[in-house]
C-alpha cells in the first residue's frame, strides 16, 4: 500500500482557510488531523476540525510526552496536532489535512519533508481587514491586533520556503481556490502514486 499524503494549510485569521479546508474534505478523500487545544469549544466545532479539548496542565503533560507533531500558542490558547493518529493514517495510505499556523507548519515540514504545503492569502491587506471586521466577533482593538499579526504571519510564511502553493482566496471564490488546490496536489503526486480523485 502506498504511503498517504500529508497536506498542511496555513493563512491568517479572516482569510477563509477554515471554509476552504471544510470544502476540501468534501472533494478530496481527506480527513482532518486530530488536534488538542486549551480553548473552549465553539458551536461550529462539530462541523470543522476535530478537537480534543483539554486544560493547560494536561496539554503541557502531552507536550512532555511527545504527543504532538507540532504545537503553538496563539490568541491566549495552546493548539497542537496529535502525532499518533496522523502517523497511523499516513501508514494506512490515507490523505491527512492539517489547518495550522506558520510556526506549526515549519515543525511539520521538518518532520515530513514530503508534505504538501498550501498558503491561503487575501486579495489585499484592505480586504483582509474588512473580512476581520465583517465577522463581527471582536472589538476593534482585537481586530487591529489580529490584523497586525496576520500581516506578520504572511511575511513569515512567504519567506519560509515551505509552501508548495500560494493561492489567493477571493471574495466568494472558495470553489476557484479549491479547484486550484486540487490541480496543484495532483501535479505534486509522484507518477507511481494512484490519483487522489
Amino acid at each position: 500500500m502506498s504511503r498517504g499524503l500529508l497536506i498542511f494549510i496555513s493563512g491568517p485569521s479572516g482569510v477563509g482557510k477554515s471554509t476552504v479546508c471544510r470544502r476540501l474534505t468534501t472533494v478530496l478523500p481527506a480527513e482532518f488531523a486530530l488536534s488538542a487545544t486549551t480553548r473552549a469549544p465553539k458551536e461550529h466545532d462539530t462541523h470543522a476540525k476535530k478537537y480534543e479539548f483539554v486544560n493547560e496542565k494536561h496539554f503541557q503533560e502531552m507536550v512532555e510526552a511527545g504527543a504532538f507533531l507540532e504545537y503553538a500558542y496563539k490568541f491566549e490558547n495552546w493548539y497542537g496536532t496529535l502525532r499518533k493518529p496522523v502517523e497511523e493514517s499516513l501508514t494506512a495510505g490515507r490523505t491527512v489535512l492539517l489547518e495550522i499556523e506558520v510556526q506549526g507548519a515549519l515543525q511539520v515540514k521538518n518532520l515530513f519533508g514530503d508534505a504538501f504545503g498550501i498558503l491561503i492569502l487575501p486579495p489585499s491587506e484592505e480586504d483582509l481587514l474588512k473580512r476581520l471586521r465583517d465577522r463581527a466577533r471582536e472589538d476593534e482593538a482585537t481586530i487591529q491586533r489580529r490584523f497586525a499579526e496576520a500581516k506578520q504571519e504572511i511575511r513569515a510564511a512567504q519567506s519560509s520556503g515551505i509552501y508548495n502553493l500560494q493561492v489567493i482566496n477571493e471574495d466568494n471564490g472558495v470553489e476557484k481556490t479549491v479547484d486550484a488546490i486540487k490541480k496543484a496536489i495532483q501535479k505534486f503526486r509522484p507518477d507511481n502514486q494512484p490519483p487522489l480523485f
